[in-house]
């Protein structure tokens, strides 16, 4: 049983980190993006970000794993989802 569970946190954990790549390019602005004067502040790049917004796409990518997770975990114990199914879908021999 906690092996189980913590091949459940694994899983999501490694799907959260995928989900997170995924979302840190949404919504990033540079100075002249943002509407700021060109005038750079120095030690900066140019293509710096005004503001990150990580801690909402933190809150985002936590809400879409668990809904990406739940519909998995499901389709997993519905029988959907498992070792045979996919190496029969993928076509390899056993």
């Amino acid at each position: 049983m906690i092996s189980q569970i913590g091949s459940l946190l694994a899983i999501y954990f490694v799907l959260w980190w995928v989900v997170l790549f995924m979302a840190l390019p949404f919504g990033v602005r540079n100075r002249a993006e943002a509407g700021h004067s060109s005038d750079e502040i120095d030690g900066t790049d140019p293509g710096a970000p005004v503001a990150a917004l990580m801690v909402r796409k933190a809150l985002w990518t936590t809400l879409i794993s668990a809904v990406i997770f739940a519909i998995a975990l499901y389709a997993y114990r519905a029988g959907w989802l498992g070792v045979d199914r996919l190496v029969k879908l993928m076509g390899i021999p056993l």
